[in-house]
């Protein structure tokens, strides 16, 4: 065979090879994607077979794991997703990794138990969680505490969150206010200063951004809830003195009812529908977390 011919056969072969590379790259990046869009992440979901294969190495391994709880949760948040399907198995594994690693157990019940679009809405695994971190942590008074609160805000069983309180107000360290928060929900049940009560001490007491922002927005939604009730009052003095019901703040300032304009905690005035009820104002960035908050359970 002569040279001209052996070159030309040797590109021939190697175009073809260029070729076929490229059909399996191609046919491994569909693959790829097609698995990114079903099951969102990739993870190893057996705790056990991950400790066992960490050995001394399981806690490194656990705070790795808490890292991506973390990331996986803030970008389905950022992106308004409501599928976070994967975060149970995360924290299953991390905390199996790690029984003692308490940050998992604590922001990660409240991961689960919110509702969309702010967690996963499976408080009965936040619980299963804080459970779990109980058993491995018999004396951290701080997992009663949340368990307190999934109990009163996610799953309105008042007698659960005041029993957990008291059981938490048992364990060395616990702040006072555990026994008092137990007393007062037994008495009372809901109420707006109990509520109040509550998510100060959510406000307070965490450093994960998101919970605090949450907590941030229920207190404001809590205080507009109280301005409107006492604007409601007036409201009903004013359709005494006019025969009618406000039409707006504005009304109750006219009559000396009010000094002046009252706002909502982000400094929009509140306004009334047309059967003379106060309300916060469409305007308000609050009127959307109003309505997400309406929907809660």
């Amino acid at each position: 065979m002569s040279a001209g011919k052996s070159y030309l056969l040797l590109w021939a072969v190697l175009l073809l090879g260029f070729c076929g590379l490229w059909e399996l790259q191609h046919a491994i990046d569909a693959r790829r994607a097609h698995l990114h869009q079903e099951q969102d992440d990739l993870v190893l979901r057996s705790g056990p077979l991950l400790k066992t294969m960490s050995l001394e190495y399981a806690p490194l391994m656990a705070d790795l794991y808490w890292t991506r709880v973390v990331q996986y949760y803030g970008n389905k948040r950022a992106s308004h997703q409501a599928n976070i399907e994967l975060l149970w198995p995360l924290l299953d594994v991390t905390t199996t990794l790690d029984p003692n690693l308490i940050i998992a157990y604590r922001f990660g019940s409240m991961f689960l138990s919110e509702p969309p679009p702010s967690g996963a809405g499976k408080p009965e695994l936040g619980i299963e969680l804080l459970e779990r971190g109980i058993r491995a942590n018999p004396e951290y008074w701080r997992f009663y505490e949340d368990l307190g609160f999934i109990y009163y805000f996610e799953l309105n069983d008042y007698r659960k969150a005041a029993e957990a309180f008291l059981e938490g107000s048992k364990k060395p360290g616990a702040m006072i206010w555990m026994k008092a928060f137990a007393a007062r929900i037994s008495e009372k049940g809901e109420t707006l200063d109990t509520s109040v009560m509550l998510w100060s001490e959510i406000y307070s007491s965490v450093s994960e951004p998101s919970i605090k922002e949450n907590a941030k927005i229920h207190l404001q939604l809590l205080r507009a809830r109280a301005d409107c009730e006492q604007l409601n009052k007036l409201a009903a003095e004013y359709k005494k003195r006019t025969g009618r019901p406000p039409g707006s703040v504005r009304d109750l300032v006219n009559v000396g009812l009010l000094p002046g304009l009252v706002v909502d905690p982000v400094g929009v005035v509140y306004f009334f529908d047309l059967e003379g009820q106060a309300q916060i104002n469409p305007a308000s960035p609050l009127f959307k977390e109003q309505r997400v908050d309406e929907k809660r359970p």
